[in-house]
């Protein structure tokens, strides 16, 4: 009876220190945050969120965040080949899901992994399936991880999982 009165004090020594260390971790993620804003890249950004560019971002993201939260297909129109002006995204090609714009980023062109995707032509209609979106003042459109890409049932681009990542 003792023994297991001492395993049960234990663990909840140990799930208190989790839930505090977890605590503190987050107190410490805030305030870096509030640090973060009062820089003028941080002024820039929260203007820019509050500004009707955000906005319009911000809600073209809403419409897809369902979509990325399952993982699900998304149904994409190609509408160029190329990035918008001064691009540092990597490769990728603009689409049109929801009647909305997205850059369609897959990252640095390393390998040459992107061959298949660059078959692709404006007006195609392909299939996309992503694990987040993400926005920048720099661009006017929400910007969605190419995760995995189909075209007429034929898969063209599937990113793989860095090793020894989370």
């Amino acid at each position: 009876m003792r023994k297991s009165n001492h395993l049960l004090l234990f663990s909840m020594l140990m799930l208190s220190n989790l839930a505090f260390a977890n605590n503190e971790s987050k107190m410490d993620n805030k305030a870096a945050l509030k640090k973060w804003e009062a820089t003028p890249e941080g002024i820039f950004f929260k203007k820019w969120e509050s500004s009707a560019a955000g906005k319009k971002v911000y809600a073209s993201e809403s419409r897809i965040r369902k979509s990325i939260k399952e993982f699900s297909n998304m149904e994409a129109i190609v509408t160029s080949l190329k990035l918008p002006a001064g691009s540092r995204l990597g490769y990728g090609v603009m689409v049109r899901i929801k009647d909305e714009d997205f850059i369609l980023s897959f990252g640095p062109d390393l390998k040459n992994e992107f061959d298949q995707i660059r078959g692709l032509k404006v007006n195609d209609k392909i299939v996309i399936k992503s694990h987040s979106v993400s926005h920048a003042p720099k661009y006017a459109y929400p910007i969605v991880a190419g995760d995995y890409v189909e075209r007429d049932g034929k898969l063209l681009y599937k990113r793989i999982p860095g090793k020894g990542g989370c």
